[in-house]
């Protein structure tokens, strides 16, 4: 009963390992439709000169030229007049265009941002730019900095190189234009823009820290889709070492400087310095928007993450590589960093607060990255008594159109009087449409919301009144109204429907903008009226599309709808569906109780009707088909706002059935409170009815589980090697067989005791352990629960591998008995050629000291080569002591099923037995020549064999941790190679030492002597033990590189006891322990 208890456990984390690992792998690689516009480029790569006095280096430095016409590139060079941007480490199109076209949406605030105090309406963008961007590349030959430490610190000290360069290049070519007598209107610039892509972003980061960097020569970031926090595979120790110290120094670079004392020195180093991350959004699989978040490292004062989903006129998801050609934020991008020159000298603006509001401005929409924004009033507070409002204050001037753009009220043909709580505009009819706000306002419905594809200004404008009037101008002007047009915050709308012909009816065009008020910021008013503009006619072309505003007033409780975690579960298997009927809230309120970044919803908002049944046409001739068709001439496309704490702001427009994801990294160490939920404000038709259905996308699920917690998954797997070699060593102290690696596993899965002490513990640890330090509290249902399924999935992970190498051993082993047997006849035959081979010099060492030649072979790879290759080398030592021991126990097993053996077989075959495991010695006179022997000596046999599998798995997992900088090694051979960073040469001589001095099970302990003190004796199992909870803490803190420390503590103990130990021998001391039996007989 109890075996088949522990396959189910087995079959069931494998099953739940495959099944995620499959599911992930199908969604990857699914193609993605992003809905970019390809940027187009005809490049010219003009190399910049390198000087006379300093190397050539591998890599490159050139200029971006565009256009296909040939051209001189020493003039080319020499004409240089602009702002230098360097791009890391690809080119990028140079933006030729003119500004922006002027639109009046609300434009993004600062003061939304805690500890951000700065109003960007102080900033204005310029009309024209007074200068062009110089685009240069460095060519990094392709290699990849995201694989190894070696080669980002490389890359690193060439930017700096090449920012220096293209300074003195500035320099050279002004004095040699003023020499020359030719007219000079500005100076060489003073610093160098930098955009970096992916790890290039990163290296921008990493230069200007750099200590050999001048002062002030980097001023601005721009990241595009760059690791920040970690490296997206952070299994290279020196690779993690790295980063930690890089983003070390920039935490201390935005620190006042003071003497030990306390006393001001100086600014901080970096105070100058403004950075900006562009994630990719969910879309970017390589590199997640956790990574890319700067939250610790540039303070808001300094910097902040926007994900391509939210920043204005982009609104869309992007995959890793295409937010390089990605049109929509290609050009964005260009004008920011145009908009970044002073318009006077030419050169970037150097004020912190000007340039963060500068890109504030054009990267962020009008709507907040925080849900928590419906909730706050949006309108600066003014003052009013009496019901008098302060005149000429800033609230009157910041959300009123340009006076320029002239509307005046007498071009109002009459006013319409609202007497519901919800307002429709369905024509540009040129009416003013009043709404009483204390009366419609009433029974709690106190919000309002408006929805529209009119354009502010131009086609509708909203004033807020103190009392009635015919016209703004004949109210006093203590009594003036407020406009608050610009107050509409632009959303991201598909192409407006075309009429085929003159007079015919076109879909509802999707909203463009959405209108928000408080109650505060209705307080003092009492009127809200919306004027909308006559549409102009224009002879001999069709009408544009349908013009449509709605607006409701509205009581936030009543629109929220919250979704528990149980039934998102429960919708993998049943989609749970929802009937909004005709009259229903224009915004509706979705909260997620698991955040939709872990768990993708398929949301699908289906027509079921819009009036079209109570109209001349009868049930019978109006089809489902026909009933959307009809509706969707009179209903407005659904919009979905998701918000989240990390990636914050998601728009999915045109939404009829989609999948709602957002890039969160909810459950893990790091998180905070709040960060599992997901709220989804939908933004729908209330003049129609709809079925609602919403169903977790099961393979979109298992892809981001996969992307999220692949580094704890990989930490946990660690863990649970060293959970199952403390078993086996367990055991040995008992005195019991050592059990093989795939039972140990399957032990500490066994409920309730090893699975809560091995899973639960840490975890719980982990939380006291952020109370105690006072980190960010996760929250705890989510982190354990999802803690538990990494540790879950791990197991199936360590378990698959386990299966398969033990397979194939078996094989291997089963076939070497075979092959033996048959070719016994031929080896006499070959014996002499095969006896000189083997006496040989070199056969010999090598045959009779295995392990030192491969120690040796290994470190002088590991040192002066790459680590992977002096640890694959031990994989494979221990693999083939693997296939001697289990070669020996299947001759041995042979032998017992014949029932019979020949006295020179069994004299060949069992060694002598000393109470150690050792199978080096054959006996030359056996005492026992018995079956029973024979078994001893396969039972024997066949625990070398599960000790030397369990060194063989850790090992081999570490060796996999260090195959990506493999991979990069491989790459670069021939271009220059240098020696390995010094953390991983040590580490690794760590782990080779433990897969020596612990290659027998007999040295499962540790004996530290000290004088006049009783032997302190540690054993192997504990070490283990504390081992494989230091490995799940790394695998929390998503550092799985983490776990080569303790593996090289453990061969460093092992090394120094082993050399204690045999001094003790040679002064006749004993600190070996022997086991008192091998197996009950």
């Amino acid at each position: 009963m109890e075996g088949g208890r522990a396959k189910l456990r087995l079959v069931t984390v494998v099953l739940l390992a495959i099944c995620i690992a499959l599911a992930g792998l199908y969604s990857i690689i699914k193609p993605i439709a992003n809905g970019c516009t390809m940027t187009y480029m005809y490049p010219t790569y003009i190399p910049v000169p390198i000087p006379k006095n300093v190397s050539s280096a591998k890599y490159g430095l050139h200029l971006y030229h565009e256009g296909w016409i040939k051209i001189d590139f020493d003039d080319r060079l020499k004409s240089l007049s602009g702002v230098p941007v360097l791009f890391i480490p690809e080119s990028d199109r140079a933006y030729q265009g003119g500004p922006l076209e002027r639109s009046f949406y609300q434009e993004a605030s600062l003061n939304l941002v805690k500890g951000v105090d700065f109003d960007v309406t102080s900033t204005p963008l310029p009309y024209q730019y007074a200068s062009m961007l110089d685009w240069f590349a460095v060519d990094l030959e392709g290699e990849h900095s995201a694989m190894d430490g070696r080669i980002l610190e490389e890359h690193t000290n060439y930017v700096v190189y090449a920012i220096h360069r293209i300074l003195d290049h500035y320099k050279e070519c002004h004095n040699a234009r003023v020499k020359e007598g030719a007219a000079v209107s500005r100076s060489p610039p003073r610093s160098v823009i930098l955009v970096g892509h992916s790890m290039g972003g990163f290296v921008a980061r990493a230069a200007i820290v750099h200590p050999h960097l001048r002062k002030s020569a980097v001023e601005t970031v721009l990241t595009l889709s760059s690791p920040h926090q970690s490296p997206p595979l952070a299994l290279q120790p020196s690779l993690g070492q790295y980063y930690a110290r890089v983003n070390d120094a920039w935490k201390k670079g935005y620190e006042f400087q003071t003497s030990r004392s306390g006393h001001y020195l100086s600014d901080p180093l970096l105070s100058h310095v403004v950075v900006v991350s562009i994630s990719g959004g969910y879309h970017d699989y390589q590199v997640r928007s956790k990574l890319q978040s700067l939250d610790g490292i540039v303070p808001p004062t300094h910097g902040f993450m926007i994900s391509s989903t939210g920043m204005k006129n982009v609104w869309l998801s992007m995959e890793h590589q295409v937010i390089l050609w990605c049109n929509q934020l290609v050009v964005q991008v260009s004008h920011t960093l145009l908009s970044l020159i002073d318009q006077e000298t030419g050169q970037p603006i150097s004020d912190v607060p000007k340039r963060l509001a500068i890109f504030t401005k054009m990267l962020h929409s009008g709507i907040p990255q925080n849900f928590n924004w419906l909730k706050q009033p949006q309108l600066p507070h003014i003052p009013i008594e009496n019901g008098e409002a302060e005149s000429g204050s800033q609230a009157h001037r910041m959300y009123a159109c340009p006076s320029n753009i002239h509307w005046s009220d007498d071009a109002l043909e009459r006013d319409l009087y609202i007497e519901t709580t919800m307002v429709t505009v369905l024509a540009m009819d040129g009416r003013r449409r009043w709404l009483d706000i204390e009366k419609l306002g009433s029974n709690g419905k106190n919000h309002f919301v408006f929805v529209t594809n009119l354009s502010p200004c131009s086609g509708v404008r909203l004033h807020l009144w103190p009392e009635k009037g015919t016209s703004v101008s004949t109210l006093p002007i203590n009594k003036r109204v407020l406009e608050v047009t610009s107050k509409m915050v632009q959303i991201p709308s598909g192409p407006a429907p075309r009429q085929v012909e003159p007079g015919t009816q076109t879909e509802q065009a999707p909203p463009s903008a959405v209108f928000w008020l408080h109650p505060e910021d209705m307080r003092g008013f009492r009127y809200l009226t919306i004027s909308v503009a006559p549409r102009l006619a224009v002879s001999g072309r069709p009408p544009p599309a349908t013009s449509m505003g709605v607006g409701q007033f509205f009581k936030p409780e009543d629109e929220e709808t919250a979704l528990s975690s149980g039934s998102l579960i429960w919708s993998m298997f049943s989609v749970k569906e929802m009937m909004l009927n005709e009259d229903h809230p224009l915004a509706l309120n979705l909260s997620f109780s698991v955040s939709v970044g872990l768990m993708p919803v398929t949301l699908s908002v289906k027509t079921t009707g819009c009036g079209i049944r109570k109209s001349e046409f009868t049930a019978d001739e109006i089809g489902e088909l026909e009933i959307d068709r009809l509706c969707k001439l009179r209903c407005f496309p659904p919009v979905a706002l998701a918000w989240d704490v990390t990636s914050g702001l998601h728009i999915f427009p045109n939404l009829f059935s989609e999948t709602i994801l957002v890039d969160s990294s909810p459950a893990l160490w790091t998180s905070s409170l709040g960060s599992e939920k997901t709220n989804v404000m939908l933004l729908i038709d209330p003049h129609c009815s709809y079925k609602t259905s919403i169903g977790v996308n099961i393979t979109v699920a298992a892809k981001r589980f996969s992307l999220l917690y692949f580094s704890e998954i990989t930490g946990f797997a660690i863990a649970v090697v060293f959970f199952a070699l403390m078993r086996q060593a367990r055991q040995w102290e008992l005195d019991l067989p050592i059990p093989s690696l795939l039972s140990a596993v399957e032990s500490n899965l066994r409920m309730p005791l090893p699975f809560l002490c091995l899973a639960l513990l840490p975890i719980l640890f982990a939380l006291a352990l952020s109370c105690l330090i006072s980190l960010p509290l996760p929250p705890a249902i989510s982190f354990i629960i999802v803690s538990t399924i990494c540790y879950l999935s791990a197991n199936g992970v360590v378990i698959v591998l386990i299966s398969a190498s033990q397979l194939l051993l078996y094989v291997s082993a089963f076939l070497h008995v075979f092959i033996k047997k048959r070719s016994r006849t031929r080896e006499r035959n070959c014996s002499s050629l095969f006896t000189a081979f083997l006496s040989s010099k070199v056969v010999r060492i090598i045959r009779f000291n295995p392990l030192f030649v491969m120690t040796l072979v290994s470190l002088t790879l590991v040192c002066f080569t790459h680590p992977a290759l002096g640890l694959l080398l031990l994989v494979i030592s221990h693999a083939v002591c693997c296939h001697n021991a289990l070669s020996s126990h299947t001759q041995s097993k042979e032998l017992i099923e014949s029932g019979k053996g020949s006295r020179s077989g069994l004299e060949q075959l069992i060694p002598q037995y000393d109470g150690e495991i050792n199978n080096q010695f054959p006996q030359k006179e056996s005492n026992s020549k018995s079956l029973d022997s024979v078994k001893s000596y396969g039972d024997t046999q066949l625990e070398i064999f599960n000790h030397q599998h369990g060194l063989f798995v850790l090992h081999l997992l570490a060796t996999l941790m260090f195959v990506p900088s493999l991979i990069s090694w491989i790459q670069r051979m021939g271009i220059g190679q240098s020696l390995p960073w010094f953390l991983d040469s040590v580490l690794c001589i760590g782990v080779l030492l433990h897969g020596v001095c612990d290659s027998k099970p007999e040295f499962n302990f540790f004996v530290f002597p000290f004088p006049g003190i009783r032997r302190w004796e540690i054993k192997l199992s504990f070490a283990y033990l504390v081992a494989g909870y230091y490995s799940y803490f790394c695998g929390l803190a998503l550092a799985p590189y983490r776990t080569f420390y303790p593996m090289a503590t453990i061969g460093f103990i092992s090394c120094a006891f082993r050399i204690i130990e045999r001094r003790s021998r040679e002064k006749g001391e004993m600190y070996h322990h022997r086991r008192k039996h091998s197996h009950k007989h």
